[in-house]
C-alpha cells in the first residue's frame, strides 16, 4: 500500500514540529528519505524495477504527482507524435513540493500517454509508451 498525499503531508508536519534532522520511511517497496536543510544529501534513488525499464515504456522513477507541463496553462512537454531523445524532458513528477524532471531515457516517438495530468503515480507506473 502506497502512502497517500495526506500521509506525506502528515509526515512533513511531524518533521516541521520536531527536532528531527533526518527521517527514513520504508513501506512495501516505497522509500522516503527526508533530510532537514544543512544535512548531507541523500544517496541517489535505487534504479526502477526491471519491468519499468522496458525500452518501449517511460516509467515513473518515483511515487509522486505526474505533470505533463511545466506549470498550469503551459504547453505539455510532449504529445503523441513527439520525437524524443534520451535526454528529452517528458514530464515532471512532484514529491513533497520538489519538482523532478523526467527524461525519456530512450529515442523514439511518443505513441501513448498512459497517465492523467495531476494524477498520483507509483514508482514504475507507465507514463508514456515510445516506439
Amino acid at each position: 500500500m502506497a502512502l497517500s498525499d495526506d500521509d506525506v503531508r502528515e509526515i512533513l508536519r511531524l518533521i516541521d514540529e520536531s527536532e528531527l534532522e533526518e527521517l527514513r520511511v520504508e513501506r512495501n517497496g516505497f522509500k522516503l528519505h527526508v533530510v532537514r536543510g544543512g544535512a548531507e544529501a541523500a544517496p541517489a534513488p535505487a534504479p526502477a524495477p526491471a519491468a519499468a525499464r522496458d525500452p518501449s515504456t517511460i516509467a515513473a522513477p518515483m511515487q509522486g504527482t505526474f505533470y505533463r507541463a511545466e506549470s498550469p496553462g503551459r504547453e505539455p512537454f510532449v504529445d503523441v507524435g513527439t520525437h524524443v531523445e534520451p535526454d528529452t524532458v517528458v514530464c515532471i513528477v512532484e514529491i513533497m513540493k520538489m519538482m523532478n524532471s523526467v527524461s525519456a531515457g530512450v529515442s523514439g516517438t511518443i505513441v501513448e500517454i498512459c497517465a492523467e495530468d495531476s494524477q498520483l503515480v507509483a514508482e514504475g507506473d507507465a507514463l508514456f509508451r515510445v516506439q
